[in-house]
């Protein structure tokens, strides 16, 4: 059972109210809202879950979690090496601009907070840019968060953005947000378990019909959000 302490530390890792700006980002989910591919809860479920499995699970997840390993074992060279491999692998202006932006306002949390020590300081502060993964990584270690909550945190306050988002802009009622977070739950475990079991040279970001969305939402005439 996870301790009392380390859940209060993860539901605050993974709550909307983190200051770091994850409600301004759709990541590409507002494009697809305006051309009509998500239109209502069916096609909302199927953009969430085929993004999750095909997306975030093969590679977001997999480089948190071994940025979770790295951070745990005070390793700064491989912290750098996947957080240079995770912002190099940002395809679109917007995706890498959404990273750089929530990593340093995390990044500048955990410094202003003092939750971390001088060694997981030292992995944070040599790295010229840091992308959103490496701060959570960061954030997650120093306050004893176990790394498969910390990463099930991840996917779950991915998920529920994106639902947001879909709450919002589609429009859904709450209702229908929360059945359709609730409904998500097989996949967020799948991915969970898919993250942390990949290969180096199985991890993959393939996706270019999201790419071409993020280039698109660049030049959208109406836009809520960021990304």
């Amino acid at each position: 059972m996870l301790a009392a302490a380390s859940l209060l530390h993860l539901l605050q890792l993974s709550s909307p109210s983190l200051p770091i700006g994850a409600y301004s980002y759709s990541q590409g989910l507002e494009t697809a809202i305006e051309k009509g591919l998500v239109k209502n809860e069916a096609s909302a479920r199927l953009w969430i879950a085929d993004q999750l499995q095909h997306v975030v699970a093969y590679f977001e997840a997999p480089i948190l979690w071994r940025l979770l390993q790295a951070f745990a074992a005070r390793d700064q060279q491989a912290v750098m090496e996947w957080t240079e491999r995770f912002i190099a692998a940002r395809d679109t202006a917007e995706f890498r601009a959404e990273t750089i932006q929530m990593g340093y306002s995390l990044g500048k949390l955990v410094t202003d907070l003092k939750i971390s020590d001088a060694s997981l300081l030292a992995c944070l502060q040599d790295l010229p840019e840091i992308p959103l993964p490496t701060a959570l990584a960061c954030a997650a270690v120093s306050l004893e968060v176990p790394a498969e909550a910390a990463l099930l945190g991840m996917l779950f306050s991915w998920a529920e953005n994106q639902v947001l988002v879909c709450v919002k802009s589609v429009p859904l009622g709450q209702v229908s947000g929360q059945r359709l977070l609730l409904s998500l739950r097989p996949e967020l475990e799948t991915a969970t378990i898919t993250a942390q079991t990949l290969v180096d040279t199985e991890l993959s970001n393939w996706s270019p019909g999201l790419s071409l969305l993020s280039m698109q939402h660049e030049v959208q005439y109406s836009r809520l959000y960021r990304s």
